[in-house]
């Protein structure tokens, strides 16, 4: 049956749920004039963390239909552009299926390490981990974007079929190797083993992959077919799963994996269909909000309903140099010195882990046996035009003077050394030590790291209180966290400027910016942060950066020729990505280490960016007052060409440069689609004229990227 109702703009039907008929409710509400939340099953007894407006409109530009279990919505000409073929909900679990016509691409649903920009058919596991961020967003170059509303783990198209690999009999081969860790530095044994398994393919086809270790985090991601490599993936840390499209032909398939000793993986598949399936094991209802319209539009409306970006400062704009780490007051203000002397530009040198030294983890309290006097150091840094920024987490030791305190009040989410920011009072614990403890230092910025929580660490608890289990906001915890120092910073007529390691949807308003965690530092590295970026983008996150050079390097770093030639690299594409910033683990990562050849380099590249600075900050407006997005992917603004669809690692940096990234090493020339525009396009260097809509080759040197000029735009001075 079908009720439409335009005075009160809401649905109900009777669902057909499985074999048994359930009385369930559609509702459907026009929450702007291009959004429509479509909701089915109980209410929830959660907080509104995503929303911060709620409003019906008594008029809309867009059409819902509503028959039997579908959902269409029409644009305002008229035209289908989203059908929901299913909703379901039954115990406790939502799924909501999607039709996905073949030509369909889908971008967003945050940063992940597969590699991947266009996700149609591609199989996903939204939680929160280093280096994966989970926002259950996307937008479709065929006119909608999807808001998928549950704070827990989400299944994107999910499979239902599996099979567990087996452990080869047999000692495996070992390797010492160090880590980075929430207890500081430490040596672990790591042993490889060949897990194998068989699957049979009735049908030949495109198969989605989830490879899960079964681990809270992965060492290794690797898998053959047949003997060809199909997954292969290595860093000290690794999301416990990956993903991949492969073409079957029907028949048996030997699978074997190389991974850690105590891994117990199991790889999922399915054919991919011509459908889109979201699914929530924990859910109270299927749950979704629908954006109509190009990407900037959708984009826009999801900012107005989960809040707009408040206006990230001039001065965060410019180049932010980090290294593993800082070791004292006097090695900050030596490094800042160097690079006044050296005449590269920087505006904000970073204090990493360990300042708090004998006082314990996050004490909120600088060791001052090498930070004598923190507020002379911070004044130090504003007199020479730069700023300061400081690792804050949201664990704390427990034996420290405010651990102790924290513990004895029941502050801690159970069994973990993470502050339950679900407990509005553990929260406002958090910053009252936090706004007595640091804010009198004159800190400008502040690193909110491992907000995940880290290693997964809700899994299996209860917080608030023992209120909710930690399945239910599995992944809402760094909103949470960035929530608490926002709001804290903002009474205190303080500007807010975060740097986080995770997010979620509706980060955006707390003046967040994210970056892609601890990652390694080779190519394929480097390209799976660039799409890793562009998802974050399509989500709707628009202030995000990485590790420039990445985090895990060589120990030979600073001499080896071919490691400089990737740091580069990254460097010269960081130039144009919404944040600038240099980051290594033990390393220092000062461009005068790495000889006076890389130095010129990224001498230049620092003064690229500032040259840029006034289109940056022209951009940056565009995020704050309109709802922009600063790093483009290609869908953006070239949704009807196809071939530009296609292209995952170039981007629009603004509305007038294309990015085209180098990622192979001893290229002299590079290979650089421009998509279809009128006008065409002019390198950014020569001046030279190209019509869009073709390939083009070009001349690069080891000094810089490939950028474009869009025809018709001309850059701020």
């Amino acid at each position: 049956m079908r009720i439409v109702n335009k005075k009160f703009f809401s649905t109900i039907v009777m669902l057909t749920i499985g074999m048994t008929v359930v009385a369930q409710q559609i509702e459907v509400r026009y929450v702007a004039p291009n959004a429509v939340r479509v909701q089915c099953g109980s209410k929830s007894q959660l907080p509104d963390w995503i929303y911060v407006k709620h409003d019906q409109l008594k008029q809309a530009d867009v059409k819902v239909k509503v028959r039997g279990h579908e959902v269409t919505i029409q644009n305002q000409a008229g035209k289908t552009v989203f059908r929901a073929t299913n909703h379901q909900w039954q115990s406790g679990v939502a799924t909501l299926t999607i039709h996905s016509p073949k030509d369909e691409c889908l971008f967003g649903l945050g940063q992940f390490q597969d590699g991947y920009s266009n996700v149609r058919g591609l199989s996903r596991r939204l939680t929160q981990v280093n280096t994966q961020i989970s926002i259950p967003m996307l937008i479709s170059n065929k006119g909608y974007g999807i808001l998928w509303n549950n704070y827990g783990l989400t299944e994107f198209n999910p499979s239902d079929q599996s099979v567990k690999l087996v452990k080869r009999a047999g000692a495996g081969e070992k390797e010492v190797v160090d880590v980075t860790s929430t207890e500081g530095g430490k040596r672990e044994v790591r042993e490889r083993h060949i897990f194998e398994a068989a699957i049979d393919i009735s049908v030949t086809g495109d198969y989605a992959l989830l490879l899960d270790v079964g681990q809270k985090m992965a060492r290794r991601h690797n898998l053959m077919i047949d003997g060809q490599p199909v997954i292969e993936m290595q860093n000290l840390w690794l999301p416990p799963t990956a993903s991949k499209i492969v073409h079957l032909k029907k028949g048996r398939h030997q699978l074997s994996a190389e991974l850690t000793k105590d891994d117990q993986p199991v790889l999922y598949y399915h054919q991919v269909k011509d459908e889109t399936v979201f699914r929530s094991p924990v859910a109270d209802a299927v749950d979704y909000t629908v954006f109509v319209g190009t990407p900037d539009e959708i984009i826009a409306t999801y900012r107005q309903l989960t809040g707009e970006c408040p206006q990230m400062p001039d001065w965060a704009l410019g180049y932010i140099h980090c290294r593993e780490r800082f070791h004292s007051s006097d090695e900050i203000l030596q490094t800042a010195n160097r690079f006044r002397q050296e005449q590269l530009p920087v505006s904000v040198m970073v204090q990493d882990w360990q300042y708090w030294g004998k006082y314990g983890w996050n004490s909120m309290q600088f060791d001052e046996e090498f930070y004598p006097d923190p507020k002379a150091l911070t004044d130090s840094l504003h007199q020479m035009g730069m700023k300061l920024m400081v690792s804050v987490w949201s664990k704390i030791d427990k034996h420290s003077e405010v651990g102790k305190q924290m513990e004895t009040d029941g502050y801690y989410i159970p069994g973990t050394d993470w502050i339950d920011f679900f407990s509005p009072e553990a929260a406002a614990a958090y910053w009252k030590n936090f706004k007595e403890r640091l804010l009198p230092l004159g800190i400008d910025a502040w690193w909110q790291d491992a907000t995940e929580p880290e290693n997964d660490d809700l899994a299996g608890r209860r917080v608030n209180k023992g209120q909710w289990t930690g399945e239910q906001v599995r992944n809402v915890y760094p909103l949470l966290v960035n929530k608490t120092v926002s709001e804290g910073l903002k009474q205190a007529g303080k500007e807010p400027m975060i740097l986080t390691r995770c997010g979620f949807a509706g980060i955006q308003r707390y003046g967040s910016a994210m970056w892609s965690g601890d990652v390694g530092n080779d190519w394929e590295t480097f390209r799976r942060q660039i799409t890793a970026g562009l998802g974050m983008q399509a989500a709707g996150i628009p202030w995000w950066t990485y590790d420039a050079g990445g985090f895990f390097r060589p120990q030979n770093q600073y001499t080896d020729s071919a490691y400089i030639e990737r740091m580069l690299r990254w460097i010269e594409t960081s130039v144009y990505l919404p944040l600038m910033r240099v980051h290594g683990y033990m390393s220092n990562t000062e461009p005068w280490n790495y000889g006076p050849e890389a130095q010129e380099v990224i001498a230049a590249c620092l003064k690229e960016r500032y040259r840029l600075m006034p289109y940056i900050k022209q951009c940056a407006r565009q995020v704050s007052e309109r709802g922009g997005t600063l790093m483009r992917p290609l869908v953006f603004d070239f949704t009807n060409d196809a071939e530009a669809l296609k292209q995952k690692y170039e981007y629009m940096f603004g509305p007038a440069l294309l990015i085209s990234p180098v990622t192979e090493p001893g290229v002299t020339t590079w290979r650089t689609y421009l998509p279809k525009h009128e006008g065409g396009w002019y390198d950014y260097r020569t001046g030279q004229h190209y019509d869009g809509g073709q390939y083009v080759n070009t001349t690069v040197t080891k000094a810089y990227i490939p950028v474009f000029i869009r025809a018709g735009f001309q850059l701020p001075k």
